[in-house]
């Protein structure tokens, strides 16, 4: 029991968050770099290697340079066990995003530090916010222009509602950039090399007590100007206070250089340092004791075709309790059967390994026959739970799908299935009408054109689509009559889910307020409930 004690406690799993090209992608891989996980990295957008990022896996990912999925890695640092989990930036796959935050237990937002805080970084923060997680900050790209510092702590408490607490301080940026002043150990770090971001960086550290260095390093003007900051910092900012941090009311704010590899180490260092091991989780009978309850967990995430020479399909979950060993049969809760788990994984983006053993907060993969959804509970033990279930975000663009060729029938109804299951896209169907009309809603419309690629190169299926008007979606929660019988407007819908779950299609909200005013104990929900 003890081992699985420890075990547990080395185990530090995160979710990286950020508006799109702030850096995101670029830092998860300078992470495994430290971590020994990787010998050299190579930017997405590198124009001094071919290399893309190791993170994004899917062909198109890197045709466009951009996260289309979430990427699930571990890797050990200086004795802790960490999981990662890098998230899709852009807003058209945020609800990817959205469920993979369910399996973290902290967040690190990156943010770009000349833009600011972004439209997408408002929108992950207030789902990090809601569940009170843990947010620690990276100020990206100080080896470019950037936003005055004290602008930038301004704008992130006053645009996202949270206290924050510089935990080091930049000296200059862009090709003033001289390093940063490290308030903890009351340095400063100073950085050379790292043969463009592609190896770990040397750092020199200067106490402050060494004015002559200091003045040599960064010159008289910034030594200055640090002198004049630190003490603004030291009496005007807030106080430290690491329980605040751990329940997501204080963020840390770190300065650095993602592409450069500059304060990447010293926020790994203060990161693991301020983050608590993974804590207990609600079920429906009660909260799940991380140590004593034997193996538990929740699926998150389901991909197919990772390995497209093997047709395969990957349930990714989230341990939440005791140990998982290779084989070991749980129940799984929603199917209602026992099942065998033989095939364990852990990633490196399409890199894995078959697993022995893992513990709670440790991510897996298990291959999928096709029996797992989104939200399912696994457990050793026989008095079964359910972990709270993940909800269906309302997609917000609709399209009439079909194959172009209908001989393709068969491939075409496998594919949408598929994808759809994994949680990419969302599947409507008229009640009573074949599935020759299938109705597909997505969060963003670069989701569709996601869609036409995988069918044609996972399941060789040329898709025709053709958008639809509807812009609003709800799901009936209680309904006075028959749902075919509600009273409608011409232009809304009545259509079924995956999971048989009845939903009203409407072009305007104009068209709810209809429902709602002619159908006295109509219930609708912007969320499908798991």
């Amino acid at each position: 029991m003890s081992n699985i004690v420890n075990e547990i406690k080395k185990r530090r799993t995160f979710a990286i968050i950020s508006h799109p090209d702030a850096g995101k992608t670029t830092l998860t891989e300078k992470f495994l770099l430290y971590g020994g996980a990787i010998r050299e990295a190579g930017t997405v957008k590198s124009r001094k290697s071919a290399k893309h990022a190791v993170s994004d896996w899917m062909e198109i990912e890197k045709q466009r340079g951009i996260s289309v999925t979430s990427s699930v890695m571990q890797f050990k640092y200086d004795g802790f066990c960490i999981n990662i989990l890098d998230t899709p930036g852009h807003q058209d796959f945020s609800e990817d995003t959205y469920r993979t935050l369910m399996a973290a237990d902290n967040a690190v937002m990156v943010i770009d530090g000349a833009k600011g805080v972004e439209a997408q970084t408002r929108k992950l923060f207030h789902v990090c916010a809601l569940r009170e997680t843990p947010i620690f900050t990276f100020v990206n790209k100080v080896d470019r222009e950037i936003k005055d510092p004290y602008e930038l702590l301004e704008e992130l408490e006053n645009e996202l509602g949270i206290k924050t607490y510089p935990m080091n301080w930049p000296i200059g940026c862009g090709m003033n950039f001289k390093g940063v002043y490290n308030r903890v150990t009351k340095e400063v770090l100073v950085f050379s090399g790292g043969k463009h971001g592609q190896e770990q960086v040397s750092v020199d550290r200067i106490g402050l007590d060494e004015e002559e260095r200091l003045l040599e390093y960064i010159g008289p003007a910034f030594y200055e100007k640090l002198m004049e900051d630190i003490e603004l910092l030291d009496y005007a900012g807030d106080d430290f206070d690491v329980e605040a941090v751990r329940e997501g009311k204080l963020s840390p704010i770190f300065f650095g250089s993602a592409l450069t590899n500059f304060g990447v180490e010293p926020f790994l260092i203060e990161f693991l340092k301020q983050t608590a091991a993974p804590t207990a989780r609600q079920s429906d009978k009660g909260e799940v004791d991380i140590y004593e309850e034997p193996f538990s967990a929740f699926v998150f995430k389901i991909q197919a075709n990772m390995n497209k020479a093997h047709r395969d399909r990957i349930a990714f979950m989230r341990i939440c309790s005791g140990k998982f060993e290779k084989g070991i049969e749980v129940n799984h809760v929603q199917g209602g059967k026992k099942v065998r788990l033989s095939q364990p994984q852990q990633f490196m983006a399409q890199d894995r390994e078959i697993v022995e053993e893992a513990y709670a907060g440790d991510i897996i993969g298990v291959f999928d026959p096709g029996i797992f959804n989104i939200g399912d509970t696994l457990c050793k033990n026989s008095n079964k739970f359910s972990f709270e279930g993940i909800p269906s975000f309302a997609p917000e663009h609709f399209a009439r799908v079909k194959p172009v060729d209908t001989m393709k029938r068969k491939q075409f109804i496998k594919g949408v299935t598929q994808i759809s299951q994994e949680g990419a896209i969302q599947v409507f169907k008229r009640p009573n009408i074949g599935v020759e009309e299938i109705i597909v809603g997505v969060v963003g419309v670069l989701q569709f054109e996601v869609l036409e690629y995988r069918m044609k190169n996972e399941y060789n299926v040329d898709i025709k689509l053709e958008q639809l008007a509807f812009s609003n979606i709800r799901w009936i929660e209680e309904s006075p009559v028959p749902v075919q019988k509600l009273s409608l407007t011409s232009d809304t819908r009545l259509v079924k889910d995956i999971k048989d779950r009845s939903i009203l299609l409407f072009q305007s909200e104009w068209g709810i307020g209809f429902a709602l005013e002619h159908n006295p104990g109509l219930v609708l929900s912007s969320i499908g409930k798991a």
